[in-house]
This record gives structure tokens, C-alpha cells and sequence, in this order.
């Protein structure tokens, strides 16, 4: 299956505890139907020290799931992603304005 976002999209979160958060995806983990995305869902992990860092307690960004994301449009709006032809090759569209991603 094609994948409808990709690393270095701009998404909003739709439900949880960063809800109406806009942010870029920094990594996708289709395996899992999980994103993260850069400053969004953070939590505390405990880092153990070592030789070239000091350890302690590390802030660090969470999986989110694909489906609670939606990319942004040219007009900075929630949209869902379609797929095209265009010149033989399949491209992103935004459902909303219809253009390209």
C-alpha cells in the first residue's frame, strides 16, 4: 500500500493529548502505523550514563498513530490524501484544494 504521509510532511494531531498540534514527521514506522513527529507527544525516559553523555532524565518524542494525524494543505488546513496519475507516474493530491502534495 502507498504510503499517505512521508517523513518531512507538515500534519495535525487529531485526538490526544496534543490535539490540534501542527508539527513535521522526523520518522515513520510503517510496521507499526506509527509517526513521530518532531516536539509532539513527549515524555520522560531515564538515560543511563555513559563515557560520552551524562545521562539523567531525557525528553524524547513518542510514536503517534497514522491515524490520529491529518497533512496540512496549502491553506494550512486539515486535509485527507488521494492518489493520481499524472504523466504516468502516481502522485499525493489534498483532497481539499486538489493539488499536489
Amino acid at each position: 500500500m502507498a504510503a499517505k504521509l512521508k517523513k518531512g510532511d507538515r500534519v495535525v494531531v487529531l485526538a490526544g493529548k496534543d490535539k490540534g498540534r501542527e508539527g513535521e514527521i522526523s520518522q515513520v514506522l510503517p510496521k507499526q502505523g506509527k509517526a513521530v513527529i518532531n516536539g509532539l507527544n513527549i515524555a520522560i525516559r531515564h538515560q543511563r550514563q555513559t563515557q560520552t553523555d551524562q545521562g539523567g532524565r531525557q525528553p524524547k518524542a513518542m510514536p503517534i498513530d497514522l491515524s490520529n494525524l491529518a497533512l496540512l494543505d496549502g491553506n494550512g488546513k486539515a486535509t485527507r490524501v488521494g492518489f493520481r496519475l499524472e504523466d504516468g507516474k502516481k502522485v499525493r493530491f489534498a483532497k481539499t484544494t486538489g493539488e499536489a502534495v
